[in-house]
């Protein structure tokens, strides 16, 4: 899982080069039809906000980042950079449920040093914007599209969902109730790999969490959230097979 953090010191995953979405510089610039999530192919892990659990842990495992904010992820994949969920034409497989992360892009808030300001922002990329193409940002009167009022909306909720999630992930650090895992996939033709870098709520810990601490857990909502957790253990096995399945037919 460690190489989904590594291109994010400076910008967020996916993101090259994001940019404030502004009527008159971008009076004719546009959304390209179908772009596809083929921007996704090269990660194995991607950031999930904590009310979309219930959905993701019957598609992907839930794993927690090594560090003391202990973000939830979504795992993808288990070799670096590779997503065993997303084929060569850019399309989601098998219908699952796609993380909110991944749909909010090319879209993404700027937060102002304050805190209290949040501008809309996209990334220029040509992979994804076009000028004077159909998907307009703005009417001709500056306003902005039906588009871009959704995207801001999809932000706006992304952003609240988000900020109760950094609050979750670092409770549930504090607890002490993570541990780190590893795992060793064995392949057909009997290649080893090792996967690592992640961390789980420990079953045995959180049966013999504080009365204290469980009762602030009951109280902020996270025990739903906990539990998704670890019924999402459950898909490991669906990555083993996306694996096997790929190395016996690469095309």
């Amino acid at each position: 899982m460690s190489n989904e953090n590594q291109n994010q010191s400076l910008l967020p995953l996916f993101y090259t080069n994001p940019e404030p979405l502004e009527a008159k510089r971008h009076a004719n610039l546009a959304l390209r039809k179908n772009f596809g999530l083929g921007f996704t192919k090269n990660v194995n892990a991607v950031p999930v906000t904590m009310i979309e659990f219930p959905q993701v842990c019957h598609a992907y495992p839930i794993a927690f980042s090594p560090d003391e904010n202990a973000t939830p992820v979504a795992i993808l994949g288990l070799r670096d950079n590779e997503n065993l969920f997303v084929t060569t034409k850019g399309e989601w497989s098998n219908d699952l449920y796609i993380p909110s992360y991944i749909r909010r892009y090319p879209f993404i808030f700027s937060e102002q040093p304050d805190g209290e300001q949040l501008t809309l922002c996209i990334d220029m990329n040509d992979k994804v914007t076009e000028e004077n193409g159909e998907q307009k940002f703005f009417e001709p009167d500056s306003q902005p599209t039906a588009l871009a009022k959704n995207a801001l909306e999809f932000c706006k909720s992304y952003h609240s969902a988000a900020q109760q999630t950094i609050a979750f992930g670092k409770d549930i650090h504090q607890s002490g109730l993570l541990v780190e895992r590893s795992a060793e996939i064995v392949t057909p033709g009997g290649q080893k790999i090792n996967f690592s870098g992640f961390r789980i709520i420990d079953e045995e810990k959180l049966s013999h969490l504080d009365e204290k601490t469980f009762l602030d857990f009951r109280k902020k909502g996270w025990l739903p959230f906990i539990y998704a957790h670890l019924f999402s253990g459950a898909q490991w096995p669906r990555l083993t097979r996306k694996l096997n399945d790929l190395l016996k037919n690469p095309a």
